[in-house]
């Protein structure tokens, strides 16, 4: 087996297995990734290719977005609106993450077995995550398929708890 490099990070996370109900899933997590892009970060992002924002400030522009986005799911959860997510059988939390790797802080997973997940990855903007991975043993999960868009922030959040941790380790020097 690999060796497999984790970093402290703590989060919630919920999944099942894949049965029958795989279909379900594949839709779902085709459904987030177009509900990550909603209109206005289309028309965003479609100004910034014509030049239409170079003169405003970037980070005002993601800020005011990102309030545009919570204001739309408060009317979503206000109208009863919400688009609808498949139950998930089990939460956990986890407690170390790696580039294609993270580590539940109980043994919940069967090995050789695939699930699907969702997570709030703790970072800016947050946004449901959703993933598929195969268990390597019973508290470890290998990433199978995640979107490009949720690799990024996967990849920067590891990164930045790295950091965070080396800067730790060398304060106690």
């Amino acid at each position: 087996m690999e060796s497999i490099r984790l970093v402290p990070a703590i989060f919630e996370i919920s999944f099942d297995r894949i049965t029958e109900r795989g279909g379900n899933f594949e839709r779902e997590y085709e459904l987030l990734s177009e509900y990550d892009e909603d209109v206005l970060g289309q028309l965003l992002r479609m100004a910034n290719v014509r030049g239409g924002i170079s003169e405003s400030d970037p980070i005002v522009l993601h800020l005011l977005a990102e309030l545009y986005r919570k204001m739309d799911r408060l009317e979503h959860l206000l109208t009863n609106t919400a688009p609808h997510r498949e139950p998930l059988a089990y939460k956990g939390d986890v407690e170390g993450i790696g580039f294609e790797y993270f580590k539940l802080s109980a043994p919940m997973l069967i090995a050789k077995e695939h699930y699907y997940c969702r997570l709030e990855l703790p970072v800016h903007p947050t946004r449901e995550t959703p993933l598929f991975f195969e268990a390597v043993d019973e508290t470890i999960g290998k990433i199978l398929r995640i979107h490009p868009r949720d690799e990024n922030a996967w990849s920067g959040y590891m990164t930045a708890r790295e950091r965070a941790m080396i800067r730790h380790l060398k304060g106690r020097e």
